[in-house]
């Protein structure tokens, strides 16, 4: 099932705009409802004001009507282990619960699952309505 997390991923990356820091980054989150989010880095000349694939993922997500994740694949440049950084795990908490799974993929698959929790433990959650 993750697979097709990890290529709408690869998908994104190829898409990614990097001009500073020529590292490309795809994200993939499958939403409760079970469609796939994908998003990728883009960053501008007034750094850091760019936004991260998990953002852009969970932009075309909330965009949806979904409001829900179950699963997330997240690849960086080349054989780099990337993680979502803090401002993303956070986000991705959001929208998903402690258990949900994190794919950390490199080039040829994923490599790592890591529960959401774990990447962000003692999470920041408000009460929703």
């Amino acid at each position: 099932m993750s697979q097709d997390l990890f290529e709408a991923a690869l998908a994104a990356r190829a898409k990614a705009y990097a001009p500073a820091s020529n590292f490309s980054v795809g994200a993939a989150i499958r939403g409760q409802n079970g469609k796939i989010y994908a998003g990728c880095n883009v960053e501008n000349a007034s750094y850091p004001e760019g936004w991260c694939a998990e953002t852009s993922a969970i932009s075309h997500m909330i965009m949806d009507g979904e409001q829900s994740l179950v699963e997330v694949c997240v690849i960086g440049t080349g054989d780099i282990f990337c993680t979502p950084c803090g401002g993303c795990r956070q986000r991705l908490t959001e929208f998903g619960s402690a258990d949900v799974p994190v794919h950390i993929a490199k080039d040829g698959g994923i490599v790592d699952t890591i529960s959401l929790g774990e990447l962000l433990p003692a999470s920041f959650k408000l009460e929703k309505p």
